[in-house]
């Protein structure tokens, strides 16, 4: 068991719930209301040192008294340490939990993926909106245990609405600028990525 979950206990006291020891991971259950002082303190506490977020996802159970939980995966990269933080929501109420952005710049585009796919919204989040699916997407959360394999809307009502999307709508100009850059790609970049070659960068070393 990592020593980092006793140091929780230790710290945080009831904050903390429990933690357990799978595959070789330790994973600690925080309360929510504690979510970002506990992150703090591991990330800024001496002996501690979890400096890298590695990951924000989560999981919903198809056993609909369990809650969905969002997963934080952390690495002390001077420990070579890991640790996963998870936090439990009731299904039945409010899936909202605070941003770790403030602490990790990182996190903002996997909350927003959660917030995308689960539907859990992070508060404080400096720009939460959809990234996998478009702004109007209108079928629901398509990592939730509810959702249809093959969606709501049938294949063509989906095409319809992913042909009607405006990007410039939902996108700024500078995140739709690095799209245009590909046309300044010398021409024989250009070709190499229109073949799908994978080779190392011309005078990357």
């Amino acid at each position: 068991m990592n020593p980092s979950a006793e140091a929780l206990r230790a710290t945080f006291g009831g904050a903390i719930g429990r933690a357990v020891e799978s595959c070789g991971d330790t994973i600690v259950y925080v309360d929510r209301a504690a979510l970002l002082d506990v992150m703090a303190w591991l990330r800024d506490t001496p002996g501690q040192q979890y400096d890298y977020l590695v990951d924000v996802t989560a999981v919903e159970y198809r056993d609909r008294e369990r809650p969905l939980e969002v997963v934080y995966n952390l690495r002390s990269l001077a420990r070579r340490t890991d640790l996963r933080v998870k936090v439990e929501l009731d299904l039945r109420g409010d899936l909202a939990i605070d941003s770790v952005v403030p602490l990790w710049r990182g996190a903002d585009w996997l909350e927003r993926e959660v917030y995308d796919m689960f539907g859990v919204t992070f508060r404080g989040h400096p720009d939460l909106r959809r990234i996998l699916m478009w702004e109007t997407y209108a079928e629901g959360y398509p990592l939730r245990k509810d959702f249809p394999l093959r969606g709501r809307f049938s294949r063509a009502e989906q095409v319809r609405q992913a042909l009607n999307a405006n990007p410039e709508a939902h996108y700024s100009m500078e995140e739709l600028s690095i799209a245009e850059a590909h046309d300044e790609l010398p021409p024989d970049m250009r070709e190499r990525l229109r073949r799908g070659e994978r080779d190392k960068i011309p005078y990357s070393e």
